[in-house]
């Protein structure tokens, strides 16, 4: 994994995030058990939590797993998550973050791998909240790239339908990048399906 200015997909989501009306707050989103406020506090969340990976800062923002709680937004959520993902993109953008280890999610892993991670987390993350709200969302290329990576080796992990992921949804050999990566994160491209 080579580094990657993730700015310019954290400028995309905070658009995405901004153009979100409070009524969507409640809407289902393609992440099971999780409505569009539960999706951008999930944002929030692990924006802060990667941030400090970055900086080897660790401690209680990156020890916590992301499974630990459903996350829920504060009633400052509009200025603290661009905030928070500008903060991130300027932390990923320290050489220092892609190297030595680091944690996130209360696992110990290789910086480059946090950023595949995060990259993957910021990319497919913004597919759901535009797919939930009804907005266009076109990925910065250099993060799909990084993302689609990621997942294209998660696919082949034995123990991925227990982790992260669900299963990988098929996709015909003719799809985007963006939606192969969305089925290799184990999304169907096609939500929500309308009658």
């Amino acid at each position: 994994m080579t580094m990657v200015d993730l700015g310019p997909q954290t400028t995309i989501l905070a658009r995405l995030a901004r153009s979100v009306a409070d009524e969507q707050l409640t809407a289902a989103t393609s992440c099971p058990g999780l409505a569009v406020r539960n999706l951008l506090g999930h944002l929030l969340m692990l924006s802060v939590a990667f941030r400090d990976a970055a900086r080897k800062d660790l401690g209680p923002t990156t020890d916590t797993s992301p499974t630990a709680a459903v996350p829920d937004l504060g009633p400052g959520w509009r200025e603290e998550l661009p905030k928070a993902l500008d903060e991130l993109a300027d932390a990923w953008r320290d050489p220092a973050a892609w190297t030595g280890d680091t944690r996130a999610g209360g696992v110990d892993l290789p910086g480059a791998v946090a950023g595949a991670v995060v990259a993957d987390e910021l990319v497919i993350h913004g597919w759901d909240l535009a797919r939930a709200t009804g907005q266009d969302y076109a990925p910065d290329p250099a993060a799909l790239d990084a993302a689609f990576g990621f997942l294209l080796a998660a696919a082949d992990d034995p123990d991925r339908d227990e982790g992260l992921f669900g299963p990988v949804v098929p996709v015909p050999p003719d799809a985007s990048r963006l939606d192969r990566a969305v089925g290799l994160s184990g999304r169907d491209p096609g939500w929500p399906r309308r009658a």
